[in-house]
């Protein structure tokens, strides 16, 4: 195959043949040339930066939606429909996105990702309300999934090819750093009240962004004929599918289970993605291998990623509402998320570093070791405990957030590629989907149960809040004494002070309720380690490699390309 130069990419003359080391692993992946130094640390250092602005389309949603709501003036419902915009795209576009690589190459995926990513940060430049907000963030998602590829291939170029795979994983893992990045430098965007800084940052991260990858091309590649007539029908089916599932599991915590139309949604989506299945499964040239996806390991593949984005989901909802319940939140939060920001590049950085292909199930093991650890160290929250508390614990649930990333991504990976190109796609949406849902479905069970658990600890507490009660009269009057000052009415001053134990009486139910919020991921994550160290220890005792036959393909496909 005869390319334009790639030490010169927008050149029109001269030609370059790829040498068999430097062919793409697949249609729809960039090639690989044997780069000068200088370029190779272009590359990685627009990867670096195209993974943290990738993540910043989704941290800078999760970090400022309360923002948002009150700017926009909407209910709390309103404000999830925000959300699910963003994870209905993001959930389904990686599928898209691959099979678009592959038919119309990788320059045309780039414009496309570039374009989406403007689009989505300049109409918020306006302020045009929530309509508009909505579309927005539905593209956010979808240029997010496409930043998280480029920033991939970006930083594989960087790299010695021996290390290729740690780039691809890099460029994966670093999108997560963004997340607790954007809650650190939140309140500083923040400080004069004006919203509108959020979305200038955005659009100029974007325009810096487009302006890098037209300066540095990626290599070009090679195209196939991906799409067929039928995807046309399964896409779509299948993205409505999923859309009615994230909207049932975001606006069921908010506007409560019982919402006679939230079973509607359930009951749609499950049609509609079985739909999708059935027509995959007796298609000749299916877009989803439907059998290999209801494999024995795809399954425990897909189970292992939705259980640790389930455990790993106390950290959004827990810890943070932990804080806003206390009302300890002050300077010390931007350290707070600056601590996490840290762990969670540690934990992207040591689960490369330390990455064998022979062992993935070890730093799975390590990383439910360290959620257990970090739940159980907060279930003792009172109403005292501020960020500088949850350092450690929470910083450690963030390191093994990320950590366990690597063997996750590379374990579906050689699955996939021993398979053959066509399953990549497969592996595309069962990660993509395992990843969001399962972080969805963890916050809104995790949800539900505090709110359970905060009724539940409320009529405990409404027991001693009684007037015969000599200690609370005692209290509520020590109260009213304080308040004598800004207040001379003697019945106001008694209700006021009887409004207040009543307030204290709740705030200290709900940081009850995340006690035990901690302890189920606790004891779920101790389960889970349990039950894969037994299996782990097994295996290791008789020799066992899970992924022995995936490791012997991908050595003779390296052979192949020598």
């Amino acid at each position: 195959m005869r390319v334009a130069d790639p030490a010169a990419p927008a050149a029109a003359g001269g030609a370059y043949v790829f040498k068999p080391h430097e062919r793409p692993i697949m249609p729809g992946s960039p090639a690989s040339p044997d780069h000068p130094v200088g370029r190779k640390v272009g590359y990685f250092v627009i990867g670096l930066y195209l993974a943290i602005v990738g993540g910043f389309q989704n941290g800078l949603l999760i970090a400022n939606l309360t923002v948002l709501q009150g700017h926009l003036d909407l209910t709390p419902a309103d404000a999830g429909w925000v959300t699910v915009s963003y994870n209905m795209t993001n959930a389904c576009m990686s599928i898209l996105l691959y099979k678009s690589r592959q038919q119309f190459g990788i320059q045309r995926f780039v414009r496309a990702t570039m374009i989406a990513l403007l689009i989505a940060n300049f109409v918020q430049l306006f302020d045009a309300g929530y309509r508009m907000e909505l579309i927005a963030r539905g593209v956010s998602g979808i240029a997010a999934s496409g930043l998280t590829t480029l920033a991939a291939f970006y930083m594989m170029q960087g790299l010695p090819a021996k290390m290729r795979i740690a780039g691809f994983l890099l460029g994966i893992g670093l999108g997560q750093v963004a997340i607790p990045l954007a809650r650190a430098i939140s309140p500083l965007l923040l400080a004069d009240g004006d919203i509108g800084n959020l979305f200038v940052l955005q659009f100029a991260l974007s325009l810096v962004a487009v302006g890098a990858v037209n300066i540095l091309q990626l290599p070009p590649g090679e195209t196939i004929r991906s799409f067929e007539k039928l995807d046309l029908i399964t896409f779509p089916i299948l993205a409505v599918g999923v859309g009615l599932l994230c909207a049932f599991l975001v606006q069921g915590r908010i506007i409560w289970w019982s919402t006679p139309w939230l079973g509607g949604a359930l009951a749609a989506s499950v049609v509609l993605i079985g739909t999708a299945f059935l027509i995959e499964h007796y298609r000749r040239n299916p877009m989803l291998h439907t059998r290999w996806i209801g494999s024995r390991n795809l399954i425990k593949f897909a189970l292992t990623g939705a259980l640790v984005r389930v455990l790993t989901s106390e950290q959004n909802f827990g810890a943070s509402g932990l804080l806003s319940a206390t009302g300890l939140v002050n300077d010390q939060l931007v350290t707070y998320y600056a601590v996490l920001s840290f762990a969670t590049l540690m934990g992207a950085v040591l689960s490369i570093a330390r990455l064998d292909p022979t062992d993935l199930r070890r730093p799975i093991l390590v990383a439910l070791a360290v959620i257990t650890v970090g739940a159980f160290l907060d279930t003792h929250s009172g109403l005292r405990t501020g960020p500088v508390n949850l350092y450690f614990s929470q910083g450690a649930i963030a390191f093994a957030a990320v950590y366990v990333m690597g063997p996750l991504l590379l374990e579906g990976l050689l699955r996939a590629i021993s398979r053959g190109p066509a399953y990549m796609v497969s592996f595309l949406a069962v990660f993509s989907l395992s990843q969001t849902i399962g972080g969805l479905a963890g916050v809104a069970a995790l949800s539900a149960f505090h709110t359970l658990r905060t009724k539940a600890h409320l009529m405990t507490l409404g027991q001693s809040l009684s007037t015969t009660n000599p200690e609370l009269a005692q209290g509520i009057n020590a109260i009213a004494a304080s308040l004598t000052g800004s207040i001379a009415d003697p019945a106001l001053r008694s209700a006021t002070a009887a409004g207040q134990v009543v307030r204290e009486a709740a705030r200290e139910a709900t940081i009850l309720a995340f006690n035990d919020v901690f302890v189920v991921i606790g004891s779920l994550s101790a389960i889970a380690f349990v039950a894969m160290f037994a299996r782990w220890v097994y295996d290791r005792r008789r020799g066992i490699n899970p992924l022995a036959r995936e490791l012997e393909v991908l050595q003779k496909l390296r052979a192949q390309n020598q």
